[in-house]
């Protein structure tokens, strides 16, 4: 039910008008549901980056080498500066355990840009029925009033910011 959630609402609706031609970075999928959709949206190459070891195990066997896979933490990123043209995540910045690892991936992001490329993605808003979803798991959810400025401190240009009832997406560019 996820996987088809997210290939006809939620990724179609969190990339509206971006442009992904080129070298993209997801960071966070997870088990992979937005990458199966990524796969196929992504005119170039496309790479990932998963903390958990396991999952990127996982992901590298699935893939093979269609994708490539790198495992660590989206606050410090093993990957070369300038490096994608687009950088996205989904439903996974409430995942970061602090508000001060979730500003160090946004510097993260805008570091492995090219100048001109673009950071988009989605998350959940806070409320009861996203924090049921994550008992026993790490929730810090990002307020999104407070995003752009937060966006603008790890270097990006242009934030903008969409809110629904439940979710919120986001882009911004690198100078």
């Amino acid at each position: 039910m996820w996987a088809r959630a997210v290939e006809k609402d939620l990724l179609p609706w969190a990339l509206e008008g971006v442009q992904l031609d080129a070298d993209t970075l997801e960071i966070g999928p997870g088990y992979g549901a937005t990458t199966r959709v990524l796969e196929r949206r992504v005119g170039g190459r496309l790479s990932v980056l998963e903390v958990d070891e396991d999952a990127a195990g996982r992901l590298r066997t699935e893939y093979g080498g269609r994708i490539d896979v790198v495992h660590g933490d989206g606050s410090a990123m093993p990957l070369p500066d300038g490096g994608f043209d687009a950088v996205v995540c989904f439903t996974m910045l409430h995942h970061v355990p602090s508000p001060r690892q979730q500003d160090q991936l946004f510097a993260e992001a805008c570091r492995v840009l090219r100048p001109g490329g673009v950071f988009a993605g989605c998350d959940g808003r806070a409320g009861r029925g996203f924090r049921l979803i994550h008992l026993r798991d790490t929730y810090v959810p990002v307020p999104p009033e407070t995003l752009p400025d937060r966006l603008r401190a790890a270097g990006f240009r242009d934030p903008d910011i969409t809110l629904t009832h439940d979710n919120f997406r986001f882009r911004a560019v690198r100078p």
